[in-house]
């Protein structure tokens, strides 16, 4: 069995990270199997939407492989870390929105790769937290980075600093998750969000992607200018005159993607 399983639905692609027995905790072999589907997916422009979530009912993702870490020298130490950093800029930067479906723990390589989503739906039985400083570390695959830049830097350093472990609630209420939903409706609630963003014209959701996620670290005046240039880009494609017509039509648009 695939550590990491791929369903397809139309457009939609659900990414089951299957370890079960290891709270699909991430090894070299989970996250190299999660990069190469990424890449295929990165390929293929009918996908419109991932979903992204974890086997089992207790776990997204523990954390990373704890028993594969502890013998390390500091140079696999950095290609793992490299490796993860690699993976998360994948779901980061892919042409299509990555929801996360966190149906459990969501800890430490967890959370950084629930962060690299572009949002989240946590189960009810949800928790989060960047605990490496319990083992010695700190997070290497971009927790202290895309923490702050989700939930603000004060709340990251207490996180990062503490090691605390937060439920659905609490993370629903510092911003780090879009909805809280009863464990049953999770994937399903995830799964219908796709299928809606299906609908829309997936060369305008995959700008609105990359000048949300290229604005952010730039001043306000050079964002605006990114946003400026990608709307205008839209107007030579055949799906803004099609959306536009069939807005004047009073009819669903059916967008192709060119």
């Amino acid at each position: 069995m695939s550590v990491v399983l791929k369903e397809r639905d139309g457009g939609v692609c659900v990414l089951t990270l299957n370890r079960p027995d290891k709270l699909n905790a991430l090894n070299v072999e989970m996250l190299a199997t999660l990069e190469l589907a990424l890449v295929e997916l990165d390929n293929d422009s009918t996908v419109r939407c991932v979903v992204l979530t974890g086997a089992g009912e207790k776990a997204f993702v523990a954390g990373a492989d704890i028993a594969t870490m502890q013998d390390m020298t500091s140079m696999q130490a950095k290609s793992f870390s490299d490796m993860g950093h690699r993976v998360c800029a994948r779901l980061e930067r892919a042409h299509y929105p990555v929801i996360g479906a966190v149906n459990g723990f969501a800890l430490g390589g967890g959370c950084e790769l629930a962060l690299a989503c572009d949002f989240l739906y946590a189960s009810e039985k949800a928790k989060f937290g960047q605990p490496e400083v319990n083992l010695g570390v700190i997070p290497g695959f971009g927790g202290t980075q895309r923490l702050s830049r989700r939930v603000g830097e004060a709340r990251a350093r207490e996180l990062c600093f503490t090691g605390d472990v937060i439920d659905a609630g609490e993370a629903l209420r510092v911003g780090l998750v879009n909805r809280v939903l009863p464990a049953g409706e999770l994937l399903a609630a995830a799964k219908a969000t796709a299928a809606k963003i299906c609908t829309k014209g997936p060369l305008a959701v995959g700008q609105a992607k990359r000048t949300i996620l290229r604005g952010a670290d730039v001043p306000l005046d050079i964002a605006n200018e990114l946003e400026a240039q990608a709307f205008a880009t839209l107007f030579d494609t055949e799906d803004q005159r099609e959306g536009m017509r069939a807005f004047l039509d009073k009819r669903s648009a059916d967008f192709k993607g060119t």
